[in-house]
């Protein structure tokens, strides 16, 4: 038999002809109208097994073998960054030992596309002698795992996107999705908050994000720029040089911010003004001024900053007190953004 090494044809750039894409834009397809049809089989089901797991005392025990272990992988790893305490054991290592990290007071997912799976089928005896309920994700309503769960998920899929029919792909994928759908409905459920969601990922920048409080990144003290009402023009400028976060805030006797000064209104200052000599502070600068509270979270204040095409902001107490200053550069070096 002759193998044909050689290169494959040229894509031709006139129209753009790829058997390459193509391939993959079948792929893609299958795989999303394997997922589109996951929304019509939802039913009373999908509720028990949200049920069963909101009721657990324990943790969610995810198992699956080959493609399906690493898709329980995943779906463990998601429950549990959303509020759901969940862990993965394989199922061959359980039945040599890793079953006794199932207890009565778990609820087991088990993902198997057949449904009969020797590795998990082998484990339903002793969860039904400890009473551990049992959710099982396949796509087959009729298999040996569906038969004997407390709750059954059809994951099941006209065809694999595979053209043999053979490789997980379409399976693996509506596996992944129907898991994810879980996760957000049980998230949903608890109420949990992106506060929760952050304690349980303090490293990195999504932690960073969801973490980081403005109070946590502010100037504040000596380094609050800061000048009062009737304030002769040049000495705003020179806070502003001073402190070097670009504004200044302005403030009446009893401390209150009433407006603030930055270098965009200096900008406007000298097109509309040939003398500054005579001019206050209070003659140009931008009342009220954007402003945000200290127990905010810095992705918050990035989020009024780039609404309102700004680099700083005034922080201030519910007296309306200065107590902070921010500025865009703060952001970026604490990993905000």
């Amino acid at each position: 038999m002759t193998i044909d090494t050689s290169s494959p044809q040229p894509v031709d750039p006139a129209n753009g002809a790829s058997p390459l894409r193509d391939s993959a834009r079948r792929t893609l397809e299958v795989e999303q109208q394997a997922i589109a049809a996951l929304a019509d089989r939802l039913d009373s089901q999908f509720d028990r097994a949200c049920e069963l797991m909101l009721a657990c005392q324990g943790r969610v025990v995810v198992t699956g073998m080959g493609k399906s272990g690493h898709i329980a992988g995943k779906i463990a790893a998601t429950l549990a960054s959303t509020g759901t305490p969940a862990f993965f054991v394989h199922p061959g290592e359980a039945s040599h030992g890793d079953l006794g990290m199932i207890t009565p007071g778990d609820v087991v997912l088990a993902l198997s596309n057949s449904g009969e799976t020797g590795e998990v089928t082998a484990i339903l005896p002793l969860l039904k002698r400890l009473g551990t309920p049992l959710i099982s994700m396949t796509g087959r309503p009729d298999s040996t795992l569906a038969r004997h769960a407390d709750a059954h998920l059809d994951a099941g899929v006209a065809r694999e996107a595979c053209p043999l029919d053979l490789a997980p792909t379409a399976s693996t994928t509506a596996a992944l999705a129907l898991g994810d759908a879980l996760a957000v409905a049980l998230l949903e459920a608890r109420g949990f908050t992106a506060e929760d969601f952050a304690r349980s990922h303090p490293g990195g920048s999504l932690g960073k994000r969801l973490l980081l409080r403005v109070a946590d990144l502010m100037h504040q003290g000596a380094r609050l720029p800061s000048v009062p009402l009737g304030s002769p023009l040049r000495d705003a400028l020179l806070e502003i040089s001073r402190q070097g976060l670009g504004f200044t805030c302005v403030v009446d006797k009893q401390n209150h911010l009433i407006g603030v000064y930055t270098d965009g209104d200096l900008r406007r200052t000298l097109d509309q003004h040939n003398d500054l000599s005579q001019l206050t502070v209070d003659d140009v600068m931008t009342r009220p001024g954007k402003r945000i509270a200290p127990d905010l979270l810095a992705a918050e204040a990035v989020r009024v900053m780039e609404d309102n095409l700004i680099t700083a902001l005034a922080v201030v107490d519910d007296e309306g007190h200065p107590v902070g200053a921010l500025h865009m550069h703060d952001l970026l070096r604490s990993g905000v953004i």
